[in-house]
């Protein structure tokens, strides 16, 4: 076979989830073809479904070695710095993709997706400062000890130890940051860059502890102001997406497929991660008796869906759509297979329905399509051929493979 042929039987052993497959057969395409950087793009989103993410890195270098001008090969080069936890090389190599495809939904997401765990892995190890004996290693600090008596300041440091991701919301409070820095044996001045502190006069405090009721507590605890964030160009975008998503519902309730197809495009454009989109513009394809369209379309969405983490509830709505439209079309043998592949992402009564369905629709096909007359009356003549011999077993056999062609002669 050519390395395009091998190719292709990799997409589908990949959407299949037979990974190992798929892997076997972009190995021998990248045989005949060592310099087609999509090879070796879809052999890392292989590894890197494995987790093994070595091996996907290597890939996905090797991507962009060969194709330094496409994004997609530095989103799977990121991809796997992310699985080995290596997340400020990813965040830089999702960023130079971004550079060449400003635009792209998948790279945008995974350097979302790699700041937040580069957010996380920060202030987890901040958080781990406030531990057990924080409150004795603040009261034997003579800079930090009169932070005991503020009550909301010791609020705030017990919120931190209750989840450490809280520090990033103190950190504001110039005080935390002291208490930050002085913690870590720093200069505690040097938090306020230069700017005195704004505290009421304050007197030592004893020791303190979790237990103590020696700090008095805040009565009526006050309530800092909530930081509205204005929305992003992205999620604007969705909020528009879902919009479109909705006229194309209503279009298609309605009958109005062209015009269904329409919103949907547009939702697809706006958001092209959301594949609850993409199966419901297969829906329309497969009323319009579009079967084949229905079909890629599916296969677009399991495949952005498998990239994105998609709910397993949608991978499994568009395989088994892919059932229904190759059942549409009488490939019985490739209904079930997909409906099959559904009910393992996810079991529902209908598909299971479907499923039975088209087994016994299948066997009832097979079964006509074996009969033959002529080959009925050539099976009983070497029946009668073996009763004459007294091979009543063999006749047997010979007989009943006449009726299986023939099951109306009597």
């Amino acid at each position: 076979m050519s390395a395009e042929e091998y190719k292709a039987q990799g997409n589908k052993a990949f959407l299949a989830k037979d990974y190992e497959n798929a892997i076997e057969l972009f190995s021998k395409a990248i045989e005949l073809d060592s310099t087609n950087h999509v090879l070796y793009s879809n052999r890392s989103a292989c590894y890197a479904s494995l987790r093994n993410y070595d091996q996907a890195l290597e890939d996905g270098e090797k991507t962009v070695e060969l194709k330094g001008d496409w994004a997609k090969g530095y989103g799977r080069k990121a991809t796997a710095l992310y699985g080995l936890g290596r997340y400020p090389e990813a965040n830089d190599v999702y960023e130079a993709g971004l550079k060449l495809e400003p635009t792209n939904a998948q790279l945008q997401k995974g350097l979302q997706d790699t700041q937040k765990a580069m957010e996380r892995e920060a202030s987890t190890g901040l958080g781990q400062i406030f531990g057990p004996d924080v409150f004795t290693r603040i009261a034997t600090n003579p800079k930090l000890a009169p932070m005991l008596s503020q009550p909301d300041v010791m609020e705030k440091v017990k919120a931190i130890q209750a989840n450490p991701n809280n520090l990033n919301q103190y950190m504001q409070d110039p005080r935390i940051m002291t208490l930050v820095m002085g913690l870590l044996g720093l200069d505690g001045s040097a938090a306020g860059a230069g700017e005195p502190m704004e505290e009421e006069p304050i007197t030592p405090a004893p020791a303190y502890s979790p237990s103590s009721s020696s700090v008095p507590k805040k009565e009526e605890p006050k309530e800092e102001p909530m930081e509205v964030e204005e929305p992003t160009e992205e999620e604007l975008k969705k909020k528009e997406a879902l919009k479109a998503k909705d006229l194309g519902n209503a279009s298609y309730k309605a009958r109005k497929f062209e015009e269904a197809l329409e919103h949907y495009s547009k939702a697809w454009e706006l958001d092209p991660t959301n594949i609850s989109v993409l199966t419901n513009k297969a829906a329309v394809y497969f009323e319009m008796g579009k079967y084949d369209e229905c079909i890629k379309t599916c296969e677009e969405a399991i495949e952005v869906g498998r990239e994105h983490r998609a709910d397993f509830k949608l991978i499994a709505k568009a395989l088994g759509r892919i059932g229904n439209a190759y059942s549409k079309q009488n490939m019985l043998p490739e209904a079930i297979r997909y409906y099959g592949k559904s009910l393992d992402e996810h079991r529902t009564p209908d598909i299971l329905a479907k499923l039975k369905e088209t087994e016994k629709a299948k066997a009832k096909a097979d079964k006509e399509a074996y009969k033959d007359v002529n080959l009925s009356a050539e099976a009983r003549e070497r029946g009668n051929v073996l009763f004459k011999q007294s091979d009543f077993a063999g006749a047997v056999k010979e007989y009943t493979e006449a009726i299986k062609r023939d099951d109306t002669d009597p």
